[in-house]
């Protein structure tokens, strides 16, 4: 006996068992495309700013300094500590509004370096070239919104928008990987671009020996501000908050992928082998059959580990191919926001995972293929067949009792013959309704966030001036007289944009203010009250991260040359300028001067049963081309992106748990086949064959989808907060809790429907089969 002989019996064992065959390919498939696409896209969602942070020396903290009180020799004695392992600065930093095109741009961090490279903060010119005389300028090439705009090369910026004044020519776009400033000029136009009286500041930029966690970059900092004077610091910026915002597109994807990802590998690793031990108990006969034409036991392993790891091999190589196309889309995205250039899987993942999965394959064909190799020929023939006679008979007589047809108690005292098996095609089952349960959740939740993000169920409506200007106070009056003269307004409220700058934050900070009340917008508030008083703002999680602040805390923000200090009175949920925003009233912004205080857009909420498009096409005609009138229909594209995946892992899920109850019911059936054709020989149709052999499954299904209900509840409240960690959120109470009652009674069928779904294909089969051929089969 050679090794063509053994080549043969594989041959003939994928010929004679295609349905085994193809359900050990579809799982490998499935199970690998969603572990490539779920370890490619954590890996790539990471690398990308951690490559950049090694590679530019990215600072662990920006540190603004009150120069006005501090020496050169206090600043290099920072540098000493022991905590610091480099440090580049001072850098004299100042905020400008400078105009371009007679429009005035957001406020701008500008600071003032003699080159792009450094010990730490090393800038990456992305074009252009480098600032070095007097009216040149260097914009960062990721602005955060209302710091600046993109403009090309050679566009010349104002500093007061008046004739004369000082301009500053764009010549270069750099990126700093932590976002150390908005703009870069050579240092003695620092002075130049200084208005009289404007405290002085500097820049000095850190990195330390530990700085992995929050904790200990506070710690640092602290350090650095115990040598120095009392007051010399003013605020510091982590790179850990800079790399949460950076990541916060794609983050949020990594923790219910890594939840499918495990749902996925169970149940690969379960069928997979429920599939295996299957193939080769049904093989049992013909086993004995090779022993006894000469078969060693190590050529009988050989022959049946070789026709499991065929179809194996071919699932794993093409569900590769097939993960990697999913995690294009996803990959591009992350591509765009790093600036990355081209992202892909890493060849690693495409070989680990396929490896990984069909050292799983081998290993659960292996052992119950040597256990065959070990018996003999008479043995393994004698345990090819059925279960023993009488063997769950206790539940056949206790369900006979029951007044239900014949085939149905029949079909649902079946399992109790097979126990092992039962018990794996439940748990395949529990595992495909648990993923439908989670999904089904998370998808309703993420439907919430799109909601209270856009506010596009409450603020269905805005108008703006066609210009983009800001109303004027003519133009406040024709909107309030027009909106309270149209039927089905229901609330309006002028809101008035600015960004101002918080001490310690490179980047500006959106403020979003309110002329009257507005509590009706629908912010979802996460810890503490509406803003009810003068001095009184809210922010999101993203601000508090930033800043290193919590409900409660003062912080003073700059508008112009003004100094307003607040208090944060409560956190809302909300994603404006990546979670880096305040919303307060127009009462709190008033000392600034009314040009932070003229609203922008006024916020329409409508009447119930009014349709906001009928609604703005009428006021569009109320007021006239003067005015631009908008319905709110917000929408994410990543939340959209993310309702795609999770649609598509479901379904992939539940066809992995389906085709492990196919390869049961086709097990039972032809284990069964002497049995059926008993049952048809007395009279049972086709119909009855159908649900005797449904039923062998939807009980299974049942008590699966009910023990599913709580343990993908448990999954949905333990990786949507994770999510929306990784997005540098919080998650409000209404968002999490999602399940009702009519929901849970529907995801209590999932189990059926996968069940049943699963044993149909066998169960036609079985109804085709004809009662000579079954008695004969036997």
């Amino acid at each position: 006996m050679n090794g063509s002989a053994v080549r043969r019996a594989v041959r003939g064992g994928l010929s004679r068992r295609r349905v085994q065959t193809l359900v050990i390919a579809l799982v490998l498939l499935v199970s690998t495309a969603s572990s490539v696409l779920a370890l490619g896209l954590i890996v790539d969602s990471r690398s990308p700013f951690d490559h950049a942070f090694a590679a530019q020396r990215g600072a662990h903290a920006s540190v603004v300094i009150n120069s006005g009180r501090v020496t050169s020799a206090d600043l290099a004695a920072t540098t000493r500590l022991p905590e610091v392992t480099a440090a580049a600065g001072p850098f004299a930093q100042v905020t400008i509004s400078p105009w371009q095109g007679g429009f005035q741009m957001g406020p701008m961090t500008v600071v003032g370096r003699a080159s792009p490279g450094g010990p730490v903060d090393d800038l990456t010119l992305q074009s252009g070239h480098w600032a070095t005389g007097p009216g040149q300028i260097v914009l960062a090439s990721d602005p955060a919104p209302g710091e600046t705009i993109m403009m090309p090369l050679g566009s010349a910026i104002s500093l007061t928008g008046k004739r004369g004044s000082p301009q500053l020519t764009v010549v270069g776009f750099a990126n700093s990987v932590t976002s150390s400033a908005a703009a870069w000029v050579a240092p003695a136009e620092i002075a130049r671009l200084t208005s009289p009286g404007t405290p002085v500041a500097d820049q000095m930029l850190y990195r330390f020996s530990s700085a992995g966690t929050a904790v200990e970059i506070r710690a640092d900092v602290a350090a650095v501000a115990a040598a120095l004077p009392r007051g010399a610091v003013l605020g510091a910026q982590s790179y850990l908050a800079v790399k949460t915002q950076e990541t916060g597109n794609i983050a949020p994807f990594v923790p219910f992928l890594v939840a499918f990802g495990i749902i996925g590998l169970a149940l690969s690793v379960l069928i997979v082998g429920n599939v295996v031990s299957a193939a080769v108990v049904a093989g049992y006969r013909r086993i004995g059959i090779l022993k006894s034409i000469g078969f060693t036991p190590g050529q009988v392993v050989a022959a049946y580990t070789g026709q499991i790891s065929v179809p194996a091999l071919a699932g794993c190589l093409v569900g590769a191919a097939l993960g990697n196309l999913l995690a294009a889309p996803l990959l591009g995205r992350t591509a765009q926001v790093y600036g990355a250039g081209h992202l892909g899987v890493p060849a690693w993942v495409d070989v680990a995972v396929p490896a990984t999965m069909l050292a799983l394959v081998g290993i659960a064909a292996l052992i119950p293929a040597a256990r065959a190799g070990r018996m003999g020929a008479v043995q393994a023939i004698a345990a090819g067949r059925a279960p023993r006679q009488g063997h769950g008979y206790a539940a056949h007589r206790l369900l006979g009792k029951l007044r239900l047809p014949r085939p149905v108690t029949v079909g649902l005292a079946a399992p109790f013959a097979r126990p092992a098996r039962t018990t794996g095609t439940l748990v395949a089952i529990l595992l495909g309704a648990t993923a439908v349960t989670f999904a089904i959740g998370l998808s309703t939740s993420l439907g919430l966030v799109v909601t209270g993000l856009s506010h596009d169920t409450t603020e269905q409506v805005a108008v703006s001036l066609a210009s983009g200007n800001n109303i004027g106070q003519r133009g406040q009056q024709a909107i309030i007289n027009a909106l309270r003269a149209q039927p089905g307004t229901r609330h309006f409220v002028a809101e008035a944009d600015n960004t101002a700058s918080v001490a310690g934050l490179a980047r500006q900070v959106q403020v979003t203010a309110f002329d009257g009340n507005a509590a009706w917008i629908g912010y979802d508030m996460i810890a503490g009250h509406w803003y009810d008083g003068l001095g009184q703002v809210d922010v999101p999680t993203g601000f508090l991260n930033a800043t290193g602040t919590s409900v409660g805390d003062s912080v003073t923000i700059s508008l112009g040359s003004v100094q307003l200090p607040v208090r944060i009175v409560g956190e809302v949920f909300d994603t404006s300028n990546r979670g880096v925003d305040i919303i307060t009233s127009t009462q709190t912004l008033a000392a600034a001067g009314p040009a932070f205080t003229e609203p922008d857009q006024f916020d329409v909420g409508v009447k119930p049963g009014t349709s906001p498009a009928a609604y703005a096409q009428a006021l569009q005609s109320r007021l006239g081309n003067t005015y631009f009138t908008s319905v709110n229909s917000r929408k994410s594209v990543i939340i959209d992106l993310m309702l795609v995946i999770i649609g598509m892992l479901t379904v992939m899920l539940s066809v992995v748990a389906g085709l492990g109850v196919l390869n049961t019911v086709v097990m039972q059936t032809r284990e069964r086949v002497h049995d059926l054709g008993v049952f048809k020989a007395v009279g049972m149709t086709p119909r009855q064959t159908i649900t005797m052999v449904v039923c062998w499954v939807a009980g299974v299904g049942l008590v699966a989808g009910i023990l599913a209900l709580p343990a993908g509840i448990e999954v949905h409240r333990h990786v949507l907060p994770i999510m929306a960690a990784a997005a540098d959120l919080t998650v409000p109470a209404s968002i999490l809790s999602v399940y009702g009652g009519w929901e849970l009674a529907g995801l209590a069928l999932a189990g059926v429907v996968i069940a049943v779904l699963g044993a149909l294909l066998p169960a036609s089969w079985a109804a085709k089969i004809r009662a000579a051929s079954a008695l004969h089969a036997e």
